[in-house]
């Protein structure tokens, strides 16, 4: 069954990542939200989780890459990712989503950075079903789904972020 639930995760990642490319200019444009994503899997949707305490961090992060943490999701930003350093704010706000709000919006990355958001608060709806995070309005509309690769022991799932916006956990 682990083997079988890892393929499909593998399978909808490199889905994702092609329907999330559709539309993108460079491979960093958010796409129209009209992309769907329930054409890949008839049902998604936000984790429904357990309020955590809202948080929320300013650091400058320059050409030697840093790590920021915001609450229970780690945030990592790769050497070469900047040309010059910039205060990054990331705000995980309290509510029944796991959620981070990047600032400012817009920053790109020249490499990937690495968002890890926890869903350790959440109630998972299938173990066939992957936790993903999915980059969403912010009325928590999902648009796409991100790369991203879960670690079911330590219950968290890591996507890789090429522009702020909004990121939330879904299935």
């Amino acid at each position: 069954m682990n083997t079988a639930r890892r393929a499909l995760a593998l399978a909808l990642s490199f889905a994702s990542l092609a329907l999330a490319s559709c539309g993108e200019a460079g491979g960093t444009t958010a796409p129209s939200a009209a992309v769907s994503h329930d054409l890949l899997w008839p049902v998604t949707g936000l984790l429904t989780c357990t309020p955590l305490p809202a948080d929320s961090v300013t650091q400058v992060i320059g050409p030697d890459g840093g790590t920021i943490n915001i609450g229970p999701h780690t945030f990592v930003v790769p050497a070469g990712a900047l040309d010059s350093a910039v205060a990054i704010t990331a705000v995980a706000p309290s509510g029944v989503a796991n959620r981070v709000v990047f600032q400012p919006t817009g920053l790109r990355f020249h490499r990937g950075a690495r968002l890890t958001m926890s869903y350790a608060n959440c109630g998972l709806v299938s173990n066939l079903v992957p936790p993903q995070i999915a980059y969403v309005d912010d009325l928590l509309n999902i648009l796409y789904f991100i790369p991203s690769l879960e670690h079911p022991q330590a219950q968290s799932v890591t996507g890789w972020v090429r522009h702020f916006s909004d990121y939330a956990v879904a299935w």
